[in-house]
């Protein structure tokens, strides 16, 4: 594993994160593609409480502290439960800046660790590589969610003009 590449993925991503989301009004980041799907601010919540409640702390226990029991998360409740939709956009961003930042120094802070140790999840063992290669996929699968927002803004936005140039999405 390459965890050199795998921490400077979390930092590049932090950055395309906030450029994706500073495309939205704050009007736009509320809107919801569809009753059940999140917003862009959503999201935002989402991976500020991840930083915060989940794979750094979790992290941090399968090196150092494996005999803690990881602090129960829910991330599916948490966008109603937490309000996430009634954030300010640029302080939610601010925040997820300042969480990632800290995230990426402590993860270059670590030196040689090893990537093997394990921690028994409820889910069946988990090694802190397979942490922080979630951590990276998770980021992706978001950025993912995002483009998926930026592209149905774009479209409307150039309404009644169509994008079916651009080619299939």
């Amino acid at each position: 594993m390459n965890a050199k590449a795998l921490i400077q993925d979390l930092a590049h991503a932090g950055e395309i994160f906030y450029h994706l989301l500073m495309e939205f009004s704050p009007e736009e980041a509320r809107q919801r593609p569809a009753p059940e799907a999140w917003s862009a601010l959503e999201v935002l919540g989402h991976l500020i409480d991840e930083e915060r409640e989940d794979f750094r702390p979790r992290l941090e226990k399968v090196l150092f502290h494996p005999e803690q029991a990881w602090t129960p998360i829910d991330p599916a409740h948490a966008p109603a439960d937490r309000q996430y939709n009634a954030r300010d956009l640029e302080d939610a961003l601010r925040e997820f800046m300042n969480e990632r930042q800290r995230s990426v120094v402590w993860l270059n802070g670590l030196g040689e660790v090893n990537w093997e140790a394990t921690y028994p999840a409820s889910f069946g063992p988990i090694r802190a590589g397979d942490l922080l290669a979630a951590w990276v996929a998770h980021d992706t699968l978001h950025l993912r969610q995002l483009v998926e927002l930026r592209y149905a803004r774009v479209r409307r936005m150039a309404e009644p003009y169509r994008v079916d140039y651009a080619g299939e999405w």
